[in-house]
């Protein structure tokens, strides 16, 4: 696989899991305000997970407020493929299912692409990441997440980096996401753990414990 061309570079997407809902879209257009590179939009269902967040009525509220803001939905739900059109009508820019969520990740991602958006696929900390291997090649983003999906506030799993590095040197191209606990106090050993200071283009999330 080739190496990447263009200038490598880290970004941060924050979750607005623990944003004020009441005032969601100026507290989106805060972050993008104070350098975040796009948004991450957690969706739960209450049934891949056990919390409920919002659908893609909100998605399409929020998308005539914040135009060429890059929008990253990580879809906690169950069944992802049902939700694939309704998130690509509200605007959504990447749609990032689980693996542990379907049986037909293969499937999903094609449908994915179908729409024109970007497909991402993730993994829950107990699943091995070699499930991705044939995967990887489908998709524009693995993510892995450094918490149990589904709540906010979790302390970072340090012990989830080998996957990332495993990635890292096995598929370079690919943008890598690691989800839960990334703070001002974490997110230099993952950049560190992964490319030694940026070496790879990469996309990181950074949650707000506020």
């Amino acid at each position: 696989m080739a190496a990447p061309t263009k200038t490598p570079s880290c970004k941060i997407g924050p979750s607005i899991l623990n944003a004020d809902l009441s005032d969601l879209a100026s507290e989106c257009q805060r972050m993008m305000d104070s350098g975040a590179d796009y948004l991450h939009l957690d969706v739960m269902d209450g049934q891949f997970v056990p919390n409920l967040t919002f659908g893609h009525p909100v998605v399409k509220c929020l998308r005539p407020k914040l135009p060429g803001v890059f929008f990253d939905m990580h879809m906690m739900v169950q069944k992802p493929e049902q939700w694939i059109e309704g998130m690509h009508d509200a605007g959504a820019d990447q749609y990032t299912f689980h693996y542990e969520a379907t049986e037909d990740p293969a499937g999903c991602i094609r449908k994915i692409r179908e729409t024109g958006m970007k497909a991402g696929i993730g993994i829950k900390p107990n699943t091995p990441v070699d499930v991705l291997v044939p995967l990887v090649d489908l998709v524009d983003m693995v993510l892995i997440m450094t918490v149990e999906p589904g709540f906010g506030g979790q302390k970072f799993m340090q012990d989830m980096m080998p996957k990332v590095q495993f990635l890292r040197e096995n598929f370079k191209s690919v943008d890598i996401e690691v989800d839960g606990g990334v703070s001002p106090a974490t997110i230099q050993h993952c950049a560190e753990v992964i490319y030694g200071g940026c070496k790879y283009d990469s996309v990181w999330e950074c949650c707000s414990e506020e």
